[in-house]
Formats: C-alpha cells, sequence, structure tokens
C-alpha cells in the first residue's frame, strides 16, 4: 500500500508523503512552484482563493515544469480547494455569489481547471466547513457529483476542527473525505481526537503551518539533540516524525536549500522510541 515517499489514501490516490503549499506566494507563485518541482516535489496545494492565492500562478509554474520536461501530468498529485463566500474577498469572488451552492462549487471547480490547465483534479477540499449543516451538505453532495463524472479522485476538507462535524461529514457522506488538512497546533491540542478518528476510518491527516506555530517544539532539547545525533535540522526531525505516523505536512518555503532539506526527510528512520519522545511534545 505506502511506498517509502508516497501514501496510498482510502479512494486510492497516490499521494507524497510531503506536498508544496502555495498560499500567500503572489506574483512569485509561478516561480516557486516550478522550483519546487524542479527540487523534487510531486505533490502541490492550492485553492481557489485569489484572496490568498494565485492559483493561475500555480497552474503557469506546473506547464513550465513539464515543458521543461520534469515530469508529466500523471506523476503529479494536485489538489486545490472550493472556498464558500465568507473565506473569499468580497471584491474578487471566483464564481457568482448569486448562485447556488451546487453551482458555486461548479463554477470554481470550473475556474480551477482553467487556471491549473489540467483536465482533471486529484483532490478537490472544501476550504473551510459551512455555518450550517445542510449547507454543508449542500457543497460536499455537489463535490461528490464531480468525482462521480470522472472529474476528481478524491474530495477533503480543511479548518475543520471539531471532532463532531467531521464524524457527521464522514457518516453522511456517500463518498468519504479521503483526507484532512488542518493547521496543526497547540490551540487544538494537536487534534489528538480528530487524528485519532481519522487513523480509524483511513482518513489521511494533512497538516499546515507546522513548523510556523510551533517555535517551542522545534526548539525543544528532544528535537535540538536528535537533530544533533542525526545531523539534521529540528524542522526535518519534526517532519520526518509526521511522516511516519502517515500524516502528510505541507510546507510553502520559498527557499531551495529549505526544499531540498524538506525532501532529504526521507533519507533517515527515526526509531520508535524517538518517536515516542516527539509525540509526548504534541498532545
Amino acid at each position: 500500500m505506502h511506498s517509502e515517499n508516497n501514501l496510498m489514501s482510502a479512494a486510492a490516490v497516490q499521494m507524497p508523503r510531503i506536498i508544496y503549499g502555495t498560499a500567500w506566494k503572489k506574483q512569485a507563485t509561478a516561480e516557486l512552484v516550478e522550483l519546487a518541482l524542479r527540487t523534487g516535489f510531486r505533490g502541490i496545494d492550492t485553492a481557489c482563493q485569489p484572496k490568498h492565492y494565485n492559483e493561475r500562478g500555480v497552474g503557469d509554474g506546473i506547464a513550465a515544469a513539464k515543458q521543461r520536461g520534469l515530469l508529466t501530468r500523471d506523476q503529479l498529485y494536485l489538489q486545490t480547494k472550493f472556498t464558500p463566500l465568507n473565506g473569499q474577498d468580497p471584491q474578487n469572488i471566483p464564481y457568482d455569489q448569486q448562485a447556488d451552492l451546487a453551482e458555486q462549487v461548479r463554477q470554481s471547480f470550473d475556474v480551477s481547471l482553467n487556471n491549473l490547465q489540467t483536465a482533471y483534479l486529484d483532490g478537490l477540499v472544501l476550504h473551510s466547513p459551512l455555518a450550517d449543516r445542510q449547507q454543508l451538505m449542500q457543497v460536499w453532495q455537489a463535490m461528490e457529483k464531480l468525482v462521480q463524472a470522472g472529474h476528481v479522485r478524491q474530495l477533503g476538507i480543511s479548518n475543520c476542527y471539531d471532532p463532531a462535524l467531521f464524524e457527521f461529514l464522514y457518516d453522511a457522506a456517500t463518498i468519504k473525505p479521503a483526507l484532512i488538512q488542518n493547521r496543526f497546533y497547540a490551540d487544538t491540542g494537536y487534534d489528538v481526537a480528530l487524528r485519532a478518528f481519522c487513523k480509524q476510518h483511513a482518513v489521511i491527516y494533512q497538516s499546515f503551518w507546522t513548523l510556523t506555530a510551533n517555535p517551542a517544539v522545534l526548539a525543544d532539547t528532544v528535537l535540538k539533540n536528535l537533530a544533533v545525533q542525526y545531523r539534521r535540522t529540528p524542522a526535518q526531525l519534526l517532519f520526518r516524525y509526521l511522516t511516519q505516523q502517515d500524516m502528510i505536512p505541507l510546507t510553502g518555503t520559498r527557499s531551495i536549500s529549505h526544499m531540498q532539506e524538506d525532501l532529504a526527510i526521507f533519507e533517515f528512520h527515526l526509531t520508535e522510541s524517538e518517536c515516542q519522545q516527539i509525540r509526548c511534545l504534541l498532545e
């Protein structure tokens, strides 16, 4: 099921164990996406949300990498998001805000395909849950139709920190969420209960803000000592720990040396007792 650098989802989609995130890259997006692909990343995360993402730039970066013969479309895991109205810039909404929710999903999806210059998506993620459960299911069912029509390979949800809400969605969905993507930090108790549910139901947990939100963890003597022992950075140790727990961290670095370090985490393996030491910092 799992290779060293890839993870197979419950929807039978192969996902790289570390993914390049494209938020906040603005005009530098295309260049950075091409750089990430050139360095060896094979998973890209974006969103149809002009407020925080330049999705067209992501498409241009991928096109440039393909043109240089760095990869073919089937070698890339590409996921984007449908962002509900409350997450959009009112001056720059990529769909008709007067349309019903299902139509908003369809329009956003069409914009994404055009931006990303692709015929299909490997993953479509709901950027955040909607205010009420009925609306949540309307959006999810519209996303399911895209899977049923063969345009999307798997679905997920992001910024969903309430285990009861996620369990509701999981139970109510015809096409189950294959992944959840959350901010990974102490304020939510590192989603311990949610991650337990995910593990039980083979839902892949993607972490974002993994380094930025955890300066205390990265500065802890446990990680510092392991970093010395392995001749790696504390960031590499944390990412490696997560990948060994079958979690997928996102990294949004702009630095080529950090990109190389992020991909080099598969060159070493933490022991179970070392994993246990790190686990204690994240509970």
